[in-house]
């Protein structure tokens, strides 16, 4: 059987990162498909007036909603699957699914998110960009407002 973790956040764009691995993955024996979501963090306001109970109850039915969206798209018959709510260091996590598990492809199908770099799921993944040459949105627009009002 072939083992797959899937890190995801957003079921849309997950099954669009998952439809060529389904492809690939179908055979004879079947995939064990471990689904990991990354819920979105609370603000520090929120999460100020809320319990720790509930934000985890809040957290577990957030994943529960994006499981139920992305479970249909790629269980085919003879697969397995497991959900993990993600907590903690996704690094750490992955280690540890892959002891219990064994050998296992890891996907990190998250969501690019505009000005935030998302944590590393293993040791060796590659960034998409390097983060010393990004330029902050509030940086770029205040010397954009210099240079007009130079002019």
């Amino acid at each position: 059987m072939d083992n797959i973790i899937v890190y995801i956040d957003d079921a849309s764009y997950a099954q669009q990162q998952l439809s060529p691995m389904k492809s690939e993955a179908s055979g004879a024996s079947g995939t064990h498909w471990i689904l990991v979501s990354c819920p979105p963090r609370m603000t520090r306001y929120v999460g100020k007036w809320v319990t720790h109970s509930t934000r985890q109850n809040w957290r577990k039915q957030w994943s529960d909603k994006l499981f139920a969206q992305v479970q249909p798209a790629i269980l085919t018959p003879g697969d397995r699957l497991t959900t993990v709510v993600a907590n903690g260091s996704l690094v750490d996590l992955t280690a540890q699914l892959i002891k219990d598990i064994g050998v296992a492809r890891v996907l990190d199908a998250r969501r690019p998110k505009f000005a935030e770099d998302l944590q590393p799921v293993t040791l060796n993944q590659p960034t998409a960009t390097d983060s010393r040459w990004s330029l902050p949105g509030a940086v770029a627009g205040m010397g954009a407002v210099l240079m007009l009002a130079a002019e």
